[in-house]
Parts: structure tokens; C-alpha cells; sequence
């Protein structure tokens, strides 16, 4: 039987149409905007296809029409604008809801037009797009009145509806080794779009039944990054037929390592964040893998943190994933190749569909259209290297350049979170979201959520909870150990603000981010209970009847920091 053709609208790396290919459906065509991305689909498919703005079949029936027509139209709107984690959620969603409907403009062209072949189409997006789509479109709504009045239809006819024809899916169900949730919506011509079975038998056979594919089964069945070039052969962790000699295996044998200064901050921020839930630090491994970003970070939260190969200590100890981690978690082939350097890889990789969420969509496409199910899926064993950038140095990172921070950043941090609150170390007022100031400040917050209260401390506050402090055990061991060595690493204001900037503490004196470290280490290791209360009757802590002792102790110690540092 003749293979099903496909064509992929906003094609990128090409995981959309991969799963399709994988399925046995032949893809004919790609359009995207972006160079790298259509460099990468033409690589990795053997085509020709040109870059291409999509605005341009906004206004041009024309254009339109002389797309070829295919079986399937298949295509990923950029996703950008309607993320939560763009601009946490409030980024302006025009362009991403204009550029899904000008996908939708082609499809009702091509399922509308007269002797038209197509038999489904498929759109992937990020599962926050559906509070910003209509639940269906009229022709007129599409921009298509006098081409629906040319054709017979009536302009207020709709012609695309999406209201129960949208599947949010997880890419672990479909054998992918990472969380990644997606709406998929579309339509089967002559049939109905269902949820695909869950998981396929090659998928099955990977994971073991009904389990999920795990994050060490990507790192354990690939080589170590640190491997010494050799000519052994390997197999894809996700597709056992696959087996290619190590030398042949790009983008993964190069040091990733992070500076001790980035991997500390995206540690604090996934285990300690003012307002947010606790993350593993390093990644579990022993579940499926968050979420691939299409921008690799190393200091955030989303950042995805691995312990290093390259056994050291502070810098370098932890990395991020090759790009080629990141494209088996996503689910392609170790044969399949991505151009550009590695930010652009990254970018393509973490931008992509899953494939094996489109394999199993077309899989479920050939059961709704009468044919077999594919049990061997159609990949390639051989590697093409042509004109790849193949980031393999099999070399170990110099870390010789450690970043800095820009000039009067602002800083925030506190030792710990108990009792759903915190005491903070900062250099501008929270309560007023300002600008980094000249004084540093002391203050706690109650509440797990962004805008609970906050109030602040003068640095007089210091004789007041140093009284109270003694009264308890522990008390006059605390405070021995800030005033006798630890207040000798507290610089002055201007010079706590410098070593900030600059992430490298100089001679004696600590950068903030240690002083709160060495505050956290100091409580932590006095043995105080995590649930030993201090009955706040001297009203240190306002509107709090009773706090943790150990939020008491880390009061002290913050304010007193502020004391010494704001001193002229």
C-alpha cells in the first residue's frame, strides 16, 4: 500500500514528523522560519524544503493552494507566549494566537477544497493554549469569506472545531522518558480522534510493563560524557535495533560542568525557594525526567542538574544534560542529527515534539483508517555527518572564567524555610519590590506564596531577641559562635554588595550567599528540632503566637549580619 503523505507546519527539528515517519507515513514537506531548524529537517529526511514565514499564507490564498496536497498536515505553533513560564503566564498571547490560526486557515483550505485528500490533521501546543483558542472557527473567523463563497460554503459555516477534539497527553504514557505534558487537537476526516493506547510494544519492552521509562535508563544506556573516544558499539537506549560504534554517537562526549556559583544557585532555588515546593537537586533519576526547556540554563529552578562524570569539587561537580541526554529524554534516535551550535541544538531539541507521542498519534491515525498497526518502526541505523557541528571534545572544562552579576543587583535569601516561613537576607525592601538600596535588611516572611506578608527589622532589634535567645538551650552556644568568628566575615555594605557581584568571596570576608549558608550549617548543626517552638510572647515575631526556634535562632543571626555590614 502507498505510504501516507504528511506535511508539517512549523516543522522545527522535525519530532513531529519523526513519530509519523517512525509509523511509516512519508514526509514530503517542512516549513518553518528559522534556518537551523529547516537545516536540521532537511538533514535529517533528505529533503530540499526552503525557510518559510508561516505569516506569509496569512493574507495569500494562493499560497495556500500551492502547498502540496497531502494525507496528514501535521504542525507544533510556537508555544512561547501561551507557557506559564513565559513572563509567569502574563506574556501577550497575540502572536501565538494568531499564528494558530493561520495553521487552521491551511487546514480548512485543504480539508474543504474540492477532490480534497486529506485524511486528519494534528496540532501540538502547550495545555495553557486551550484557555485562549475559540472552541471552533466559522470560515469568516478564519479569514476565508469569499474563498468559502467561491467554493460552495457558506462563510458562517465552521470549519474547524477544537472544543472536544483535544487530547492533553503525558509524554511518559507514550514511551518518552520525561514529564512533558501537551495538548494534541485534530481530527480524523472519516473517523474520530482517540487517545492512543498506551504505550507501544517496543516501548513496553524498554521500560518493562506498565512501568515508566526513567531518566537512568537515558543516562545508564548511554556512555559516560567523560568516555575516551573508542570504537565499541552502543545501542539506543529507546530503540534496541538501533547500534552505531561510540565514535559515531555526536553531541555527548563534552563537559557540561557547571561553576559552583551557578549550580548553587539553581540548587537554592529547587530545594529552598521563598515560595515555591521542594526539588530534587540533583535530578531523580529513578523517575521520568522534567520537563525539556528550549533554553539551557544552569541557575534556575527549571534547570536540569546532574552530578558531573569528571569527579571534582565546587566547580564543575554538577552539570547539565549533552544534547544528546536531552534528545534520547525527548525521545529521538541517537542517529538523528541537529545543526547549529549548541544553543541552537538545545533550542531545537527542547522546542520539539516528542516523537514517540506522534508515533503513537499515527499509530492510532492507521488503526482509525483501517490499516495495520506498525510493530518495527522505520528508523535509520546509519549517521550522517555531514556538515554537523558535532560538539564532542573529549576534553575536560576549564573553569577560568566564573560569571559575575551585573552592577547593583538585587539579592535575597534565606538559610532555611520552616514553619511555613522565612527570615531573609536582603539589599532591597521587599515589602516595595525596590531597587537594590545601600543598606541591607532583615525580614521575615509568612506564607508559601508570592505577596504573603513581609515585615521588616531595624538592626536595633538585635539587643531585643539576643534577650530572648538566652533564655533557651542552645541560646548561649548560638550566640557565642556568631560573635566569637562568624561576625568577623561580614564586610561592610558597599563591599558585601561587591563580592556579590563579583561571586567570588576575597580574604576573610563572606559574599551574602555564604554568610545565609554558614547560618543554615551554624543552627543546623546545634541539633535544635525542626518542630521545637518558641512561644513568642516578647512579639519578636508579629502576628505569630509561636515559631519555630530555629527561625528565632536565623532572626539573630540575619539581623545581626545587617547590623554589622550597615555600620559606616
Amino acid at each position: 500500500m502507498k505510504k501516507l503523505t504528511v506535511i508539517d507546519l512549523f516543522c522545527g527539528a522535525g519530532g513531529f514528523s519523526e513519530g509519523f515517519r517512525q509509523a511509516g507515513f512519508d514526509i514530503i514537506m517542512g516549513i518553518d522560519s528559522w534556518h537551523p531548524a529547516i537545516a536540521t529537517f532537511n538533514h535529517n529526511f533528505g529533503l530540499d524544503c526552503k525557510t518559510k514565514n508561516i505569516l506569509d499564507f496569512e493574507n495569500s490564498i494562493d499560497e495556500i493552494e500551492e502547498l502540496p496536497d497531502t494525507d496528514v498536515i501535521i504542525g507544533s505553533p510556537p508555544c512561547v507566549t501561551f507557557s506559564h513560564s513565559n513572563n509567569s503566564g502574563k506574556a501577550d498571547k497575540g502572536s501565538g494566537i494568531l499564528l494558530t490560526k493561520v495553521f487552521l486557515r491551511i487546514v480548512a483550505i485543504k480539508k474543504f477544497k474540492k477532490n480534497s485528500i486529506l485524511k486528519a490533521w494534528f496540532m501540538e501546543n502547550v495545555t495553557n493554549s486551550k484557555e485562549h483558542l475559540y472552541d471552533q472557527y466559522t470560515f469568516k473567523e478564519l479569514g476565508l469569506k469569499r474563498w468559502a463563497i467561491d467554493n460552495d460554503q457558506d462563510p458562517d459555516q465552521i470549519a474547524i472545531v477544537l472544543k472536544d477534539h483535544q487530547v492533553i497527553v503525558n509524554a511518559t504514557d507514550y514511551g518518552c522518558p520525561q514529564k512533558r505534558k501537551r495538548v494534541i487537537s485534530g481530527e480524523v476526516i472519516e473517523g474520530q480522534l482517540r487517545r492512543p493506547e498506551i504505550k507501544d510494544p517496543i516501548s513496553a519492552d524498554v521500560a518493562g510493563k506498565n512501568k515508566d521509562i526513567t531518566l537512568a535508563t537515558i543516562k545508564d544506556g548511554l556512555p559516560k560524557p567523560n568516555e575516551k573516544k573508542n570504537e565499541r558499539i552502543i545501542k539506543d537506549p529507546l530503540y534496541p535495533d538501533i547500534k552505531i560504534k561510540t565514535s559515531d554517537l555526536t553531541d555527548h562526549f563534552y563537559d557540561t560542568g557547571l561553576y559552583e556559583n551557578e549550580w548553587k544557585q539553581s540548587k537554592y532555588w529547587k530545594t529552598n525557594h521563598p515560595y515555591m515546593g521542594r526539588m530534587s537537586f540533583p535530578e531523580n533519576e529513578d523517575q521520568p525526567s522534567r520537563t525539556i526547556t528550549a533554553t539551557k540554563i544552569g541557575v534556575a529552578r527549571e534547570a536540569l542538574i546532574y552530578r558531573s562524570e569528571f569527579n571534582r569539587k565546587g566547580d564543575g561537580e554538577y552539570r547539565t544534560p549533552t544534547i544528546r541526554e536531552a534528545a534520547c529524554i525527548m525521545g529521538f534516535p541517537i542517529t538523528y542529527q541537529f545543526k547549529g551550535s549548541e544553543g541552537t541544538k538545545w533550542r531545537l531539541v527542547g522546542n520539539a515534539v516528542c516523537p514517540p507521542v506522534s508515533r503513537a498519534f499515527a499509530q492510532q491515525l492507521r488503526v482509525e483508517l483501517g490499516m495495520d498497526p506498525m510493530f518495527t518502526f522505520h528508523v535509520t541505523n546509519q549517521v550522517n555527518l555531514e556538515d554537523i557541528n558535532n560538539l564532542n571534545t573529549y576534553s575536560t572544562k576549564e573553569f577560568n572564567n566564573s560569571p559575575t552579576r551585573a552592577k547593583n543587583s538585587r539579592f535575597r535569601r534565606h538559610p532555611f524555610k520552616y514553619g511555613n516561613m522565612t527570615v531573609t537576607l536582603s539589599n532591597y525592601d521587599i515589602k516595595k519590590n525596590n531597587k537594590c538600596g545601600r543598606r541591607w535588611i532583615t525580614s521575615v516572611q509568612y506564607g508559601s506564596g508570592d505577596g504573603f506578608p513581609t515585615f521588616n527589622y531595624t538592626d536595633k532589634k538585635i539587643t531585643k531577641i539576643e534577650a530572648e535567645i538566652k533564655k533557651l538551650e542552645h541560646g548561649i552556644k548560638f550566640i557565642e559562635i556568631i560573635n566569637n568568628g562568624f561576625t568577623a566575615k561580614i564586610a561592610t555594605a558597599n563591599e558585601l554588595q561587591r563580592i556579590y557581584e563579583q561571586q567570588k568571596s576575597e580574604g576573610q570576608y563572606l559574599g551574602p550567599i555564604e554568610l545565609v549558608e554558614e547560618v543554615a550549617t551554624i543552627i543546623e548543626n546545634l541539633i535544635i528540632k525542626e518542630n521545637e517552638l518558641y512561644e513568642n510572647k516578647a512579639v519578636i515575631f508579629k502576628k505569630k503566637k509561636a515559631v519555630p526556634i530555629k527561625q528565632l535562632f536565623a532572626l539573630y543571626a540575619i539581623n545581626k549580619i545587617c547590623l554589622i555590614t550597615n555600620k559606616e
